[in-house]
Order: C-alpha cells, then structure tokens, then sequence
C-alpha cells in the first residue's frame, strides 16, 4: 500500500464529500468532523467505526467529544494517505 502524492489525492477528494486533507507533523491526513445531538450519539458512532477499523486492520485517530467525533486517516508506515484511507472513509460514510 503505497502512499499517494498530491493529485492521486486530488481525483480521489470527489468521491468523500466532506473530507479535508490537513497536514500535521508534515504528515498529509484525511479529516472529518462529525456531529451528533449529544454524547451518546457520538460514541455510538464512535463504536461503529472501530468495528469497522478493525475489521478491516486499518484504524483512524478517533477524537469523541461531546456530540462531535472527528475522524483522522492516515498510514503510519507510509508517512502519509493511502488508498485504503480513502476506502474507509467511505465505509463510514456509508454507515
């Protein structure tokens, strides 16, 4: 699983609506936050997205807060997006 450049990056932003890369540590990620009507909420979407993570040996940084979770991707061992990052998002995209 190789790590995209920039416009392998760039065709495939379509296609996660509501996603952002940022850079952190130098590092580019995908990013998205999502709200919810309360804590509850957020940790239930939370839960289903570690069992997806998990399912599919890939897992996020997960930040819960207060009906907001925000959802980072990235490969650790490329140092940056890969396809797979994309992949999952749209799993939870999908529910």
């Amino acid at each position: 699983m190789a790590k995209l450049n920039e416009s392998d990056i760039a065709e495939r932003m379509p296609t996660v609506p509501g996603w952002a890369v940022i850079e952190e540590e130098g590092i580019n990620r995908l990013q998205r936050v999502f709200t919810f009507g309360d804590f509850t909420e957020a940790l239930a979407f939370t839960n289903r997205v570690g069992e997806l993570a998990e399912h599919a040996d890939h897992h996020p940084r997960i930040v819960t807060e207060w009906g907001r979770v925000t959802l980072t991707w990235w490969s650790h061992d490329q140092g940056g997006i890969v396809a797979k990052d994309f992949e999952m998002a749209k799993r939870v995209d999908a529910g």
